[in-house]
């Protein structure tokens, strides 16, 4: 009996340990999201790589790609270091909708229907993150601290959005670190006749780089220059009513006097003493 258990003993213990590992490295189904799969640091080959680069984590890699999302999922568990929520249909980042993921190091938001980012989109993620995609989105406006956040750790990739370049866009962009240049040399300004030289291509729109203005003080000279306009416009009204009013003034006395001038004289009495100079 004990030659018959032999052979079958490895086999055995070999599927043992294969459930031990997948009981190990799968999360129970409670933690993770709906459409989601959630896998532990390590079991894929990417998630093996970035294992090995940083040894000391041992959390969640959270996939919710492709999965017709139209928000970002509420449950996410709080020990994922990689999260993916590339191709979707989310339109938008609540504030703090990242707040309880201490450990992300990668977010995938691209290829998503993203219109603008808030100054709070990111937070919570300022010690962690590493890596931050939003290419491929609908992104033309952003908050001008919403990066600032980030203190510059980690590689924003901005790619592919329409892109309004104004002074929040500049503040927002100029608070990065060094290594994230690259990120502004492909932010394309959409849109902005007045930003965009004679010879730039009007599909693509102009390279925030190729901008050689500061875009706070054109905002607030555009803005003084409004103010001006409409000053003068108000002084111009008051001006005509002056004017108009004086004139209006003349006319009636004008047309007063020609009234008077117009009455027939009073007619003498006859027992009324002649004038001293008839008289002489």
């Amino acid at each position: 009996m004990s030659a018959l258990w032999r052979p079958l003993s490895l086999p055995m213990c070999l599927a043992l340990q294969s459930l031990a590992l997948m009981a190990l490295c799968l999360p129970p189904a409670s933690m993770c999201p709906k459409g989601c799969s959630c896998l532990r640091a390590g079991t894929d080959a990417h998630a093996h790589a970035h294992a090995h680069a940083h040894p000391h984590l041992h959390g969640l890699n959270v996939t919710c790609s492709q999965s017709r999302l139209k928000e970002i999922p509420r449950d996410l568990p709080p020990e994922t270091v990689l999260l993916r929520l590339d191709r979707n249909h989310i339109s938008a980042i609540p504030e703090r909708a990242f707040a309880g993921l201490r450990l992300l190091r990668e977010l995938n938001l691209s290829s998503n229907a993203l219109e603008t980012l808030g100054e709070g989109a990111f937070s919570g993620l300022e010690a962690s993150l590493q890596l931050l995609d939003l290419s491929h989105n609908r992104i033309s406006s952003v908050h001008k601290d919403a990066f600032a956040r980030l203190k510059g750790r980690a590689r924003v990739l901005v790619e592919d959005n329409p892109w309004h370049c104004d002074c929040a866009l500049q503040q927002a962009l100029g608070g990065m670190a060094a290594h994230n240049h690259e990120a502004a040399t492909r932010v394309l300004c959409s849109g902005q006749e007045l930003l965009r030289p004679a010879d730039a291509d009007a599909e693509d729109g102009q390279p925030y780089m190729a901008v050689d203005a500061d875009l706070c003080n054109l905002a607030k000279r555009t803005t003084d220059y409004a103010m001006l306009v409409t000053m003068f416009g108000w002084f111009a009204m008051v001006i005509s009513y002056v004017v108009y009013y004086v004139r209006q003034n003349q006319e009636d006395a004008r047309r007063h006097l020609e009234y008077l001038k117009s009455l027939p004289s009073k007619p003498k009495k006859p027992d009324e003493p002649e004038d001293i100079s008839t008289v002489v």
